[in-house]
């Protein structure tokens, strides 16, 4: 049974950020940016309805249409108010159906829900960072296993999300994961870029793309550089490493393993030979040791470049960066493990990408409101929906919803 709404609120929601009113900025002016799909003849829900519906259910720890439909049908009439569901002329107010909400999801346009969603997690970003901190952004891409079928393939998303935080800023969906470097300008061109800092492994090591990056968007990156890059990977393998201190380390433990870091650099100048690279100013080598508990110690040395000058930053923030790559890693392996997103077979339209931005709107949020569990965090919203409203900003009705 649902607990009491007069119930005490778990400790790791006590933990989260300030969810008062005009604190957290309301989601709904945002998802009213989404274009209805569907016929006006017949509809009763409003779209904004419905997609605040899997919005919430999302920041509830929802993973499937089924549970979506759950999370409505427990929510109180006060909560289907909230969300702008419509009272009908005989009183009664109902939640949508598992249909309907399969019906729209199917059907929304999947770049305009990424936009709207995207927009709305910069807003957050915005009103939390510090001025003058530069913004780091990186690009990957993921895909979603179990939307394949034997007459399609599964579905692969690329997105740019930010180190800190894990905030999806913007996501597209591409055909095969080797055409992930034809949208890489299509998914960054909205972003204001201005001075921040992009990183990206050696798939998107291409130099048409970094050029456009630097002389476009007037940005900065880090490229990871592999043997797909045989040029480039020789010309920095053969700088003068062993003469070169190592000016940065940093050492971790945790999840039974061990692990330290530590990185050289070197500028590039043009009695070294250069690179091959366009705009690169400063060659990285990055060598990491990891221990599994019981295990032998295995050594990886990885190189980059970057077009900041060694001015512009201190080894430490290349250094970070380098590793704050994979914060978009850990925030797929949160779809994965909390929301079952490889586990889901949902294939029809654009569903499979609408849940995965849901996914990333609710992990955005709660990242925003420094949650360090999302599983136990949607845990103690899941029982109560109208727990799930403030953190959406939604503390007032307008004056529309009750009619």
């Amino acid at each position: 049974m649902p607990a009491a709404v007069s119930s005490p609120i778990p400790p790791v929601l006590v933990k989260l950020g300030p969810l008062g009113a005009g604190q957290v900025t309301d989601l709904r002016p945002f998802l009213d940016r989404v274009p209805d799909p569907r016929a006006r003849r017949g509809r009763w829900y409003p779209l904004t309805a419905i997609l605040l519906v899997c919005a919430c259910a999302a920041v509830s720890g929802a993973r499937s249409v089924d549970e979506i439909a759950e999370w409505a049908s427990r929510a109180s009439d006060t909560v289907l108010t909230a969300v702008g569901v419509r009272r009908h002329p005989l009183r009664w107010r109902r939640a949508p159906s598992r249909t309907t909400i399969g019906r729209v999801l199917a059907a929304v346009d999947g770049d305009a829900l990424d936009q709207a969603v995207g927009a709305y997690l910069t807003a957050r970003k915005t009103a939390g960072t510090a001025s003058g901190k530069r913004q780091v952004i990186a690009v990957d891409g993921k895909s979603l296993r179990g939307s394949a079928r034997l007459s399609a393939g599964r579905r692969h998303l690329l997105s740019a999300v930010t180190h800190h935080r894990a905030l999806t800023l913007a996501q597209a969906e591409v055909g095969t994961k080797t055409n992930e470097t034809a949208h890489f300008r299509a998914l960054l061109e909205p972003l204001d870029l201005d001075r921040s800092l992009v990183t990206f492994d050696a798939l998107h090591s291409v130099q048409a793309n970094v050029t456009w990056l630097v002389e476009t968007k007037n940005a900065h990156y880090i490229a990871m550089i592999k043997r797909n890059q045989p040029t480039a990977y020789r010309q920095l393998a053969s700088l003068p490493w062993p003469d070169i201190a190592v000016q940065h380390t940093t050492s971790s433990a945790g999840h039974g393993r061990r692990e330290s870091r530590s990185i050289k650099t070197c500028g590039i100048s043009d009695e070294l030979g250069g690179i091959a690279f366009p705009h690169g100013r400063l060659a990285l080598r990055v060598h990491r040791r990891r221990k599994q508990t019981g295990g032998r110690e295995s050594r990886e040395t990885v190189y980059a470049v970057t077009s900041l000058d060694a001015h512009q930053a201190t080894p430490a923030e290349p250094a970070a960066a380098v590793r704050g790559h994979w914060a978009v890693e850990a925030l797929h392996h949160v779809r994965d493990v909390t929301y079952a997103e490889d586990a889901s077979t949902l294939h029809t339209g654009t569903a499979p990408r609408a849940m995965a931005t849901f996914r990333n709107l609710a992990i955005g949020l709660l990242k925003t409101l420094k949650a360090t569990n999302i599983a136990k965090t949607t845990r103690a919203i899941r029982d109560q929906p109208e727990r799930a409203l403030p953190i959406l900003g939604i503390t007032n009705n307008p004056d529309t919803q009750g009619t």
